[in-house]
């Protein structure tokens, strides 16, 4: 893959996050899109993929070892999401406090960027749809298209 690929990747990342923590800050529709504890979870896939295409693209003789951690951030990423959008189509095996928020709000990042990483909402919330798709099933399209870019991209072969 190019450099500007992987800088357009990085930043498409990037950007997701950026939405995800507008829409917490604004709303949509009047609702209150608060973070639980999943969707601070794809956030971390997100700023892999990000970074890892970043240091790619920056450090070309470990290319291939950053393109690998974007693959890895980003099949996180397409797990985690999926079991989000499969708790959205089952809602009674998500209610009350969430173990998992108890567990991820604990740690030191957390205190320090608050705005970004702290869990407040509940992973069955029923919020109104963007464009037709919960933002789970969004954050699963794009977290599946990232994944088969890079993998398509780390198996094939550079032209001559």
């Amino acid at each position: 893959m190019k450099r500007a690929q992987y800088l357009f990747l990085s930043i498409f990342s990037f950007s997701v996050v950026i939405f995800a923590v507008l829409l917490q800050q604004t709303g949509y529709q009047g609702v209150s899109f608060l973070p639980c504890p999943l969707c601070i979870l794809q956030r971390v896939g997100y700023l892999g993929v990000a970074i890892s295409c970043l240091l790619a693209a920056g450090i070309t003789q470990l290319k291939k070892l950053f393109h690998g951690l974007a693959i890895l951030a980003a099949g996180y990423g397409v797990a985690v999401a999926g079991h989000h959008v499969w708790l959205l189509s089952n809602p009674g095996e998500s209610c009350g406090i969430d173990p998992l928020e108890l567990w991820i709000n604990q740690f030191q990042v957390v205190n320090r960027l608050p705005w970004l990483f702290k869990a407040d909402g509940l992973c069955s919330a029923n919020l109104p749809a963007i464009l037709g798709l919960q933002v789970p099933e969004w954050s699963l399209l794009w977290f599946v298209t990232l994944l088969l870019i890079l993998l398509i991209t780390f198996f094939r072969k550079p032209k001559a």
